[in-house]
């Protein structure tokens, strides 16, 4: 994991997007350095997440495509994303030329080492949907790069089509890994691993925070359900379609469409606690009152779902849940199905 200080971890102020004069920062875009606006620092759990879509990116070779990709990438710079991910194997999709399995993998071996210089030149995690090998079976990955440029892990996707697996792919193990960065734990699924349910939520037994979700199409609504019914942030980078950004909510915070095609740029706060609102709410005000503005409270009234988020580098939301004796809606659910358990095998006790 890479432990040196980030850089990259902060937005830019508008005043010097438009003054043109203030202190600068360096970003690197074809293996130049260039000049980068002043930048404030971020929250401590404040993370730019961006996405990409190949809607209407087309090329006649995997060349050509790498470079319409890395091109993107390097628009994506000017916000200082914390990671990139890239769709489903993008590198020979929306290209002309056809390509055998063999070809395909070879094409990934090439790709990555150019993304591991371009995470290592701007200090930004990538995600890299490809094809990989191990003993003579080869999948559909996305390998996860650190800041430095170097493997962090690998995901193989568990739920291949009829047609990847009778075109020689292997599906990946039943159990996903989580991957630990600077910023928090990362998941992955991809694409068709939509329509089941076990990888996602093993991804949440594991802790996960937020989890890309390379693909061949958009997914929509049944993406919103994953991040509501997990309560983890979702990001989407797809071959075709709208690529989006959820919160632990399923609320949308960013999209790629008509006037912003092919990427989105956006900040998502880990920071924040998801709770049912009854019988917590009766501390709210006491929150509101200790914390001010240095805390924000949201209810969803009809759901009576309640989110807690920090919004100062002094708060820490482990400490106010233990302050108040909150229990976040993962907890509240556990203890409740305890005592379930508890009440039921009593009454069994009693009838025997």
């Amino acid at each position: 994991m890479d432990t040196k200080p980030n850089p990259r971890r902060k937005f830019l102020k508008t005043a010097a997007l438009t003054s043109g004069i203030s202190s600068m920062g360096m970003l690197s875009v074809n293996g130049q350095s260039l000049l980068a606006p002043e930048v404030s620092e971020k929250l401590p759990r404040e993370v730019w997440v961006a996405g990409i879509s190949q809607t209407d990116i087309y090329a006649d070779t995997a060349e050509e495509m790498f470079e319409r990709i890395f091109s993107i990438m390097e628009k994506v710079l000017v916000n200082q994303p914390d990671i990139i991910c890239l769709p489903e194997v993008f590198h020979t999709s929306n290209v002309g030329k056809k390509y055998t399995l063999p070809e395909k993998l070879a094409l990934s071996n090439r790709v990555l080492p150019r993304m591991a210089a371009f995470a290592e030149a701007n200090r930004c995690y990538l995600v890299v949907a490809v094809n990989t090998e191990e003993n003579g079976n080869v999948f559909n990955s996305a390998v996860l790069l650190d800041r430095n440029g170097s493997r962090v892990g690998e995901y193989r996707k568990i739920h291949l089509t009829e047609n990847e697996i009778n075109n020689g792919l292997t599906p990946g193990p039943l159990d996903p890994p989580v991957f630990q960065t600077d910023f928090g734990k990362v998941g992955i699924q991809i694409c068709f691993d939509v329509m089941w349910d076990d990888g996602w939520k093993k991804l949440k037994e594991k802790d996960a925070e937020i989890v890309f979700w390379p693909s061949a199409y958009g997914g929509g609504r049944s993406l919103q359900a994953k991040a509501l019914l997990h309560r983890y942030v979702l990001a989407t980078s797809t071959r075709k379609g709208s690529s989006k950004l959820w919160d632990i909510t399923g609320s949308e915070l960013a999209q790629t469409g008509a006037w912003e095609k092919n990427w989105y740029c956006a900040p998502v706060n880990l920071e924040k606690s998801f709770l049912h609102t009854w019988p917590f709410v009766k501390d709210f005000d006491k929150i509101k009152e200790k914390y001010g503005r240095k805390i924000r409270i949201t209810n969803f009234h009809e759901e009576e779902w309640s989110i807690i988020e920090s919004v100062s580098p002094e708060v820490k939301l482990a400490d106010i849940l233990k302050e108040f004796n909150l229990k976040t809606y993962d907890q509240h659910r556990h203890d409740s199905e305890m005592a379930q358990i508890k009440a039921r095998n009593s009454m069994t006790l009693k009838k025997s």
